[in-house]
């Protein structure tokens, strides 16, 4: 592990040859939401001795419809997001879109998130690394994992090596994904990778106005993503998927997490 990922993870009680996870809501729908996903994945982390990242969008900008839920007001959800930081001890994420946005959402989390539509876009990278913050490029459905080397090398250009690259699975056809398992050993010769599970089971530009998903497949895609050698591991979760204001067609539900974790411990221990 980085030592930038070390000094991340100081407060917290883990086995060092762990992988380490990213979880949390798609969205920060209330405080209440968040907080109780903050706890219950927390306690599952501290119990299986998994370092632990919450996540959660404090602004939805990429939606298929311009009637998606989108927020509760950026200053609103990014104080709650440091709350949850403050309260629970946790290294908190959340998703920026300009550069001005990575520069205020800077002052209330510990790590940007670069999302995958934007992982090209080099003023957003540049300023997003001038904060000083922990990067996490996620990798654009359009690209490939050796052309992510030049992202990273635009954040580390920029005076910041603490970046992390995001596998979320590559545009197959018009309405599905394919995950590539070689992308997570590509990209972990220019940075630690996580794998996104539940992105990569988008199923996105359905007639409906809102993304499809595969979630039932999220297990295999996991077991698959530790197998291979994965830093991390990304899954958004949610206590009941079906009311999630985003992306709950491809996310776990809360309660299912603990078993997936357990399962994921085993299999890092058996390749390792």
């Amino acid at each position: 592990m980085q030592k930038f990922l070390k000094d991340l993870f100081e407060a917290q009680t883990y086995d060092e040859k762990s992988f380490f996870v990213v979880a949390g809501p798609c969205v920060v729908e209330s405080n209440e939401l968040i907080l109780e996903v903050a706890e219950k994945v927390s306690g599952i982390c501290k119990k299986l001795r998994i370092p632990y990242i919450f996540k959660s969008s404090y602004r939805k900008a990429n939606r298929t419809s311009a009637s998606s839920f989108t927020g509760i007001g950026d200053e609103v959800a990014l104080r709650m997001l440091q709350n949850i930081s403050s309260q629970f001890s946790l290294p908190v994420i959340t998703d920026v879109h300009s550069p001005e946005e990575a520069a205020n959402a800077a002052n209330y989390v510990d790590i940007l998130q670069i999302p995958a539509f934007l992982c090209r876009q080099t003023e957003l990278l540049v300023a997003a690394a001038q904060t000083g913050k922990i990067i996490n490029v996620k990798k654009g459905q359009f690209v490939s994992g050796e052309a992510m080397k030049f992202a990273a090398d635009k954040v580390s250009n920029a005076g910041n090596n603490k970046v992390m690259l995001t596998e979320r699975g590559t545009t197959f056809g018009y309405q599905d994904l394919v995950v590539d398992m070689r992308n997570i050993p590509i990209m972990q010769q220019y940075a630690p990778v996580i794998m996104d599970v539940t992105h990569s089971l988008q199923q996105p530009n359905q007639t409906s106005g809102v993304t499809g998903g595969n979630p039932q497949m999220i297990s295999t895609i996991a077991r698959a993503a530790i197998a291979a050698g994965a830093d991390g591991i990304f899954i958004e979760t949610h206590p009941d998927p079906s009311k999630a204001l985003s992306d709950g067609a491809n996310m776990l539900k809360l309660d299912l997490l603990e078993e997936l974790l357990a399962q994921l411990v085993r299999i890092r221990k058996a390749v390792i």
